[in-house]
């Protein structure tokens, strides 16, 4: 998949071309799968699958007539967005039905997330995020870049258009972070 393809189909998307987009899916597609298994694999029993992951994070990108994505970086960087929103959305539903909500289970392919054994742990972390994201906006992008897109230290590099130990720097402190504000006290 050519880099400068993407951002080409992107710009086009962008100047009204909407045949654009079926170019892009087939493009993106098995990249965003690849995110998604990867965010969501070993995850034990669960609800929520790759492919519908990967079809709410298109749903949620695609189906507004405004949608404005620069280039590759930054289409990752909205991916990686929606994804944590579709998941907390998830885990959100999912409390929801512990506290006497109605359960409804689907059948799903592929590897799952574990949101019913997780739904508060995920809210508490979006919290934490939210508070971390008032801090220092970069460590919240890549929290959200690495936990919730799957993305390697190289990869969220990329998207961030900054050095690979930067982010190792950023990961190491945003988990520390985190962990104090989730309530595990400060870190040696």
């Amino acid at each position: 998949m050519s880099r400068g393809e993407i951002t080409h189909l992107l710009q086009e998307l962008r100047g009204g071309h909407k045949e654009a987009l079926d170019q892009l899916l087939p493009l993106v597609y098995g990249e965003l799968r690849s995110l998604a298994r990867r965010r969501l694999g070993g995850a034990g029993p669960a609800t929520l699958g790759t492919t519908e992951l990967v079809h709410e994070v298109f749903l949620k990108l695609f189906d507004r007539d405004a949608l404005s994505l620069n280039d590759r970086r930054h289409f990752f960087a909205v991916v990686a967005l929606a994804m944590r929103q579709i998941v907390v959305d998830h885990a959100r539903r999912r409390a929801a039905r512990k506290r006497g909500g109605d359960l409804r289970r689907l059948d799903l392919e592929d590897a799952d997330i574990a949101v019913d054994d997780h739904a508060e742990e995920i809210l508490s972390l979006d919290e934490a995020l939210v508070r971390l994201k008032e801090v220092d906006e970069r460590l919240a992008r890549v929290v959200e870049l690495r936990f919730f897109a799957g993305l390697s230290v190289e990869e969220t590099a990329e998207v961030l258009d900054v050095d690979p130990r930067t982010v190792k720097r950023d990961w190491r402190k945003a988990r520390m972070l985190l962990l104090e504000s989730l309530g595990g006290g400060p870190v040696a």
